[in-house]
C-alpha cells in the first residue's frame, strides 16, 4: 500500500493514518507531499480525487481518502488488530468521539493550527476555542475513567489517532489542561509512532505560511 501524505509538521489530517499503519506495524510506503505550493494540487491529483491528503492507495483496491474514511478502511482489511475497541460499547463511544473530532473544533483548528515546530503559550485563547479545549478535555477525561487508559479505550485506538493532532496543538501553544488530559497528552506524545511522527517532522524545513503565526 501507498499512503500520500502532506508535510508532518503541518498535516493534522495525514497524521491519523499514519499512525495507525505505524503503530500497529502494517507495511506502507510513505508518499509526501509539500503543501501550500504551486504543484502541490497537481501531485495530489495523481493519488485523490478529493485534491486533499490523505490518501491511501491499496494494491489491490479503490483508493481511499479523508483520514477517517482510511481508518474504517483499515480496521476492515486488517481485523487482527483492534483498531476500534472490541467492547460494542466502547467502539460506539469511540466512533462518536473520533466523529466529532473529524466534523467539529473550527475555533480550535482556526486558532491553533498544528505547527509541531512552533511554541506559543498562551496564544488563542479566545472564549470559542475555550470551549472546544473544555470539550476535549471531557471527553478525554470521560473516555479514561470509563477504560482505566492508558489511552481513550484502553489500548492505542483510531479515537487516539484522530485526536493526537490536537495533542500536537496543545504541546504547541499549551492551554490549561485537568491533570488527567495533561498526563493523556504525555503520553500519546511517548508513543513510538508518534515521537517517530515528532522527529520527521522537525527536521523538515519546508515552509507553509499560512501556519506560521507572526510573532
Amino acid at each position: 500500500m501507498k499512503l500520500a501524505i502532506g508535510d508532518k509538521n503541518y498535516s493534522s489530517w495525514s497524521m491519523r493514518p499514519w499512525l495507525l499503519l505505524t503503530h500497529f506495524g502494517i507495511p506502507f510506503d510513505e508518499v509526501l507531499i509539500e503543501l501550500d505550493e504551486p504543484g502541490t494540487k497537481a501531485a495530489i491529483l495523481q493519488y485523490s480525487a478529493s485534491g486533499k491528503v490523505p490518501c491511501l492507495m491499496p494494491d489491490d483496491g479503490f483508493p481511499v481518502w479523508d483520514s477517517l474514511a482510511i481508518a474504517e478502511t483499515l480496521a476492515e482489511r486488517f481485523p487482527k488488530h483492534a483498531l476500534w475497541p472490541r467492547d460494542a460499547n466502547a467502539r460506539a463511544r469511540a466512533r462518536s468521539v473520533s466523529a466529532e473530532m473529524h466534523s467539529g473544533f473550527f475555533a480550535l483548528r482556526n486558532a491553533m493550527p498544528m505547527n509541531i515546530r512552533l511554541t506559543r503559550p498562551g496564544v488563542g485563547t479566545a472564549p470559542d476555542v475555550l470551549s472546544d479545549i473544555a470539550r476535549i478535555d471531557a471527553i478525554w477525561r470521560e473516555c479514561l475513567a470509563a477504560s482505566g487508559g492508558p489511552f481513550l479505550f484502553g489500548e492505542f485506538s483510531i479515537a487516539d489517532a484522530m485526536y493526537a493532532p490536537v495533542v500536537m496543538r496543545f504541546n504547541s501553544f499549551q492551554p490549561k489542561l485537568s491533570p488527567e488530559a495533561g498526563a493523556y497528552a504525555r503520553r500519546v506524545t511517548a508513543l513510538p509512532a508518534v515521537a517517530a511522527w515528532i522527529a520527521a517532522a522537525r527536521s523538515e524545513t519546508h515552509i507553509v505560511a499560512d501556519d506560521e503565526l507572526d510573532e
